[in-house]
């Protein structure tokens, strides 16, 4: 489990990295598909509960056919919309973190802060 020191430093990463650079929806959760952390931009509205459970079953999918095919994971999904692109990324073992941004955010730019924000996480969890 989390200390509270550390959910905050995790809700401070998302805020800064994520949602600051334009990021619509940023959900942090366990393999359960239960959010640990979930950020928006205050413009629309996401069923962050159900998005969680069902994230964690098309990861869960994906992660099955990867070994089907000789990997050992794909540690990162994508999905492009016409108005809403999803950025599937794993942080740990245990935890994904979800991305979603509009079609005014290029993928390279959500990648790039993805990887950031992943090692600050990831820092925050190996301090406890």
């Amino acid at each position: 489990m989390y200390s509270q020191s550390q959910l905050d430093a995790i809700d401070n990463v998302i805020q800064t990295n994520l949602v600051a650079a334009g990021l619509d929806h940023v959900i942090f959760m366990d393999m359960g598909g239960n959010a640990i952390a979930k950020h928006d931009n205050g413009k629309s509205y996401l069923d962050s509960t159900a998005f969680a459970a069902l994230a964690a079953g098309n990861y869960a999918a994906v992660d099955a056919m990867a070994k089907l095919v000789g990997e050992s994971e794909f540690s990162l999904l994508f999905h492009k919309g016409k108005k809403l692109s999803i950025h599937f990324s794993k942080v740990t073992d245990d935890t994904l973190l979800i991305s979603m941004f509009n079609k005014d955010i290029s993928l390279g730019l959500v990648r790039l802060k993805v990887i950031e924000a992943i090692k600050e996480i990831n820092l925050i969890l190996v301090k406890g």
